[in-house]
This record gives structure tokens, sequence and C-alpha cells, in this order.
């Protein structure tokens, strides 16, 4: 009997745990188990990881093999187990040394030639090895960068089962170009960031002003007017104005899009907040997440630390709608699926625009009735309408309205300093607590040692009284205040910025 141990990583979300891959080589039939509930795609790599070590010219063992993966009562997914599965075959047919694999993690998929293929995942995998103590990994290549975010990792990116078996072995690396690492492929990061202008949108002075506001504390933002009035481009100029993300945020965001697959080429770390835009017919599980066995992230954990845009917001099912008001309070999505419960990130600046009618016509053109406009923006509930911090009417602007507001027209570079600055004095001011923005402040604080200026209390009761605001909307009106007092250069809120904050909630030009 010969057995050899290897390592990998399995995840639950974004978060992953070491599965220890044992290979037992005894008398008998030849066969290979796999034991350690192995999904479907594990349950293939028998016949991929066979394929892959014949056409590396190495012999499969004539044997009866039993491959098993601990922790036995936890689900594995995904065909990022083949690597390992087959060091620890080879091991244990002592075609490699056990020694060389010891303390190392292991993660990819084999092609049927040897090709060692990229996986999703692997920055989580890999930060997960790292918590775990381990200080190598062996990956695909086209994920070398990827891996190599983690510090302090040695990685080892080979093309092929070749290649790392020649490594393993101490041998020189064969004349294989897989085994090379693939240049990265040019991604202008910059460039995208800035395509999309602020000083493009004219005769939207209030609308622009509400968009740097939600930018500097992060606030969530309902723009409500007809079609052509620069809703979409609106939204679409706010990621331009956040400012790049820290390292920390950076590999959370990356992380997520790692799980999802949908890193770009060339951009192994995300650096630039994300900006999502699902369609209107997306599913509940495109919005929040979802899928068989474990579920995979969605449109909002892909905005996390971004911009989640949601147009003809109306047009959504109700129920993908109301999804989101737990990420929007919590900051995380829960989903429980028959593998288990994961947890994504999911903090994100969600933006809503809508059109006034069915028709989306001016009024003096609409031919819907009183009762089609109540009905679609009803669409609308009101418990995540109560979750939006500013609501601006957005109209069509008149020629004379674009013309007297071009000399008001700032660009994205010189909103986006305004928002830099509003944020670095958040910082010193909030230094020592455990948010950042005027948005995450708690209500409790809101109310004690962050509270506006005397008075405040007497000013929102009323609007209390008679309904306009709910304890939730004084709480979000607080907030756009310490926002507005920011972006003056002011270190806490007057009565002035908690009359504006109101205003602005309620959709009334403040």
């Amino acid at each position: 009997m010969a057995l050899a141990t290897t390592l990998s990583v399995a995840l639950v979300g974004v978060d992953g745990y070491l599965v220890e891959v044992e290979a037992d080589l005894a008398a008998g039939l030849p066969a290979m188990t796999l034991v350690g509930l192995p999904d479907a795609a594990l349950h293939e790599a028998r016949d991929r990881i066979r394929a892959a070590v014949v056409n590396s010219g190495e012999s499969w063992p004539s044997r009866r093999i039993t491959v098993g993966l601990s922790p036995a009562s936890r689900p594995k997914r995904g065909s990022g187990f083949d690597l390992a599965i087959a060091a620890a075959v080879l091991s244990a047919a002592g075609v490699m040394p056990s020694a060389a694999l010891a303390g190392t993690v292991l993660l990819g998929e084999l092609g049927l030639d040897g090709r060692i293929r990229p996986v999703p995942g692997v920055l989580p995998g890999v930060l997960a090895a790292a918590a775990a103590g381990i200080e190598r990994v062996i990956v695909p290549a086209a994920n070398a960068r990827e891996a190599a975010l983690v510090p302090g990792m040695s990685v080892s990116a080979p093309g092929t089962l070749r290649a790392l078996l020649a490594q393993l072995r101490g041998e020189p690396a064969p004349d294989d170009p897989l085994s090379e690492l693939p240049p990265a492929a040019p991604h202008d990061v910059d460039g995208e960031a800035t395509k999309h202008d602020l000083a493009d949108v004219r005769g939207q002075t209030e609308a622009r002003w509400a968009v740097e506001i939600a930018a500097a504390g992060g606030h969530h933002l309902y723009l409500h007017g007809p079609p052509g009035a620069g809703k979409t481009m609106l939204a679409e100029r706010l990621p331009g104005l956040l400012p790049a993300l820290d390292p920390g945020p950076a590999l959370e965001v990356t992380a997520i899009h790692s799980v999802a697959g949908a890193l770009r080429a060339g951009e192994p770390l995300v650096t630039r907040p994300p900006f999502a835009a699902p369609h209107h017919t997306a599913t509940v599980a495109a919005l929040v997440g979802g899928g068989s066995g474990l579920a995979r992230p969605g449109a909002a954990s892909l905005a996390h630390r971004g911009v989640l845009f949601l147009d003809e917001a109306p047009e959504f099912a109700g129920g993908c709608l109301d999804a989101l008001r737990q990420p929007l309070e919590s900051g995380e999505i829960e989903l429980a699926r028959s593998g288990g419960t994961v947890r994504y990130p999911a903090r994100f600046t969600l933006v809503l625009a809508a059109n006034p009618c069915p028709c989306g016509r001016p009024d003096a053109g609409c031919t819907c009735s009183p009762m089609a406009r109540r009905r679609y923006v009803g669409r609308l509930s009101g418990p995540l309408l109560d979750r939006i911090d500013l609501t601006v009417q957005v109209g069509i602007p008149s020629r004379t309205e674009l013309l007297a507001d071009a000399p008001f027209v700032e660009s994205s570079v010189v909103v986006a300093g305004r928002v830099a600055a509003a944020r670095v004095r958040a910082a010193e001011i909030f230094a020592g607590e455990r948010w950042r923005l005027p948005s995450e402040i708690p209500g409790r604080e809101l109310r004690g040692r962050f509270a506006p200026a005397p008075g405040f209390s007497a000013m929102l009761e009323e609007s209390l009284r008679n309904g306009t605001l709910s304890v939730r909307g004084i709480d979000r009106a607080l907030r756009v205040s310490w926002t507005l007092a920011l972006l003056a250069g002011h270190r806490r809120p007057s009565l002035d910025h908690v009359r504006q904050a109101v205003g602005l909630r309620m959709g009334i030009a403040a």
C-alpha cells in the first residue's frame, strides 16, 4: 500500500478552508474512487487527471486508487482540486518526492493534454492558505499575478503538469512555451475611470450636486425624470468621482470578482470602485446572488465598495428590488442554499433611475392615466425608498438653461478633488471609529457624540409628526448633513446643513 497527501483549498463564498487530499494506492482492480462529498465537476476529475498524466509522459498507476478529501463532512466544489489530486496520486506512485509538496497548497484545473488551466477564486483561496500558515502555493500561470497579491506568499506557476513534475524533481524545465508566464494584457484602468466626465452633463446643476454628495458620503440616490434628461449619464459618472480603493478594500473587492470569475486579464487587483448596472430583466439570483449548491455572488456583491445602478428601476421585479433591503442596511448578503450558507460583502452606493410614468413622455405629451402613473411609481416599495438618502427630480433642460449652466459646469477631476478632500476630513474626524464615511455613522452616535448643532431635534420632530420623515429617514438626513458639512469644510453640521439634507431627501431643491 502507498499513501501520499497534498493540500488544496475549498471556498464557501469568499471564505476558504484547507482541504487535505489523500491518495491511497492498493492492490485490486484498476479504478479510482473519490470520497469526501465531491460535486459533479470533481467526479469528472478522474478522467481529466488520468488523461493529463498519460499525455504528460507519465504512467498511470494500474492499482486501485482511493482519493479522500478531508474534512469529509464539508462539500467540495469545482475543478480546482485537479492539480492537488494528480500530485497526490503521482506522489503515492513514487513518481515525485513527497517532501517536495510539504506545506504547499495546489490549485488548478488540468486539461486533457496536461495544461494547467486557470480557475476562479484563486485570491480568496491563497488568502485562506496564508491565514492557515501556508507560505507556498502552486497555481495556474494565468492566476499567478492574482495569487502574488497576498503578502509573504511564495507563488509558483507552471504552465503544464510536465513542468510541475520537472520542478518538483529538481530537473531542468522542459522546453514548453506553456510553462512560461504569459505577459499581462494591457488594460487602461485610469482611462476607464475618466472616460465619463461630469462636464458632459449640462443643465442639471442640482443633479450634479446630488451626485457629488453621494460620492463624498456614500449615500444612495434616486433620480426621477423623463427619458433623455441625463439620469444614466449622471449615474455612469459617479464612479469617476470616487477615490481609488485602499489596499484592504481592494483585496476584498478583488476576492469577490475572483470567485465570480469576473477579473479582467491584466488587472489582477481591482483598484477602482466597481460599477454594476444589471438589466431590468435580471432575476433575484442575478442581482443578489444565487444558484444551486453554494450560491455565487450577484451584481450587488460585484458592486461592493462601488456603485450599483438600476436603470428603469420600476421595471425590475418587485422581489428583486426588495431583496436589496437587507444589504442596504447591513452591507452584506447572506444566502442559504442546499450546499450551505454563504456570506458576500455588499456595501455599495445604490443609484435608482425611473421615468415618471410608463410612456415616459413629458407632461404635455403623456397619455397615461393618473392611476397608471401611481401604479408605475408604486412599484418602488416604501421600505426601499425609505433607505434612499437623496431624491432628485431630473427635468429636461431648456436651451436657456443649457446656456446659463455652461459657465458652472465642472469636470470630474475638479469634483473628485472636492470629494477626496471631504473624505480626508471625514477620516480625521472619525479617526479611531469603526466607520469611515458619514453614511456609516450609527444612529446612536448621530444623536450623541456626532450630533449636529444644537436645535436640530426640534427641526426634525415636526417632520416626524407630520409623517414626512420616518425615524430611519431622520438618521439618513443627519448623515447627509454631515456630508454637506464636510464638503463645505466644516467639522460639524449646522442647522442649515440639516435643513438642506431634509430637502434633498424629500426631493425638494436645497
